[in-house]
């Protein structure tokens, strides 16, 4: 075997033509940049199981900020059959055929083909955590984390990151 040769299908280029699905990564890459371009204040507000802190604050780093909803690209070669697509109103739905895949849906709305915005289900089950999350994004306005977490021993956490971009 050659060394450096492995396979490694993460590392492969795709281009916007050739995916099969809404490009979340490629999207929301661009979109970050856009807005550590913009440089804009943000109304913050964190609950962690009902307490809540909220403050304004500048976002130094949006792609670390986004990085929830980035790695929710769906379109791994591995997963090109592993969601339905459904369409209409300017709205694209995609659902996860099999239970075991971590996004489960992604809602997007458009007007032409501009995002409008764009929620996103996410679901992590294993014997000793269930994890669900739904992220929510309104581009230039808004973006919502919210987790629910329930650990075997340790109980349930909720989260919540809300993110009031002022224009």
């Amino acid at each position: 075997m050659i060394s450096g040769l492995a396979c490694r299908p993460d590392v492969k280029e795709e281009n916007a033509a050739t995916l099969k699905y809404f490009d979340i990564k490629g999207y929301f890459t661009a979109d970050t940049a856009r807005l550590n371009k913009l440089s804009r204040m943000v109304t913050k507000t964190v609950t962690h199981n009902g307490v809540t802190e909220n403050k304004k604050v500048k976002i130094d780093n949006w792609g670390h900020e986004l990085d929830m909803f980035t790695g929710a690209d769906i379109n791994r070669p591995a997963w090109k059959n592993s969601y339905t697509i459904a369409t209409g109103d300017n709205l694209v739905l995609y659902k996860a055929k099999e239970d075991e895949l971590k996004v489960r849906e992604i809602i997007i709305k458009k007007d032409k083909e501009k995002v409008k915005w764009i929620v996103i289900y996410t679901r992590t089950k294993n014997i000793l955590y269930q994890t669900t999350e739904k992220l929510s994004y309104f581009p230039d306005s808004l973006y919502l984390i919210e987790k629910d977490q329930r650990v075997k021993l340790m109980g349930r956490n909720r989260y919540k990151i809300q993110g009031v971009i002022e224009q």
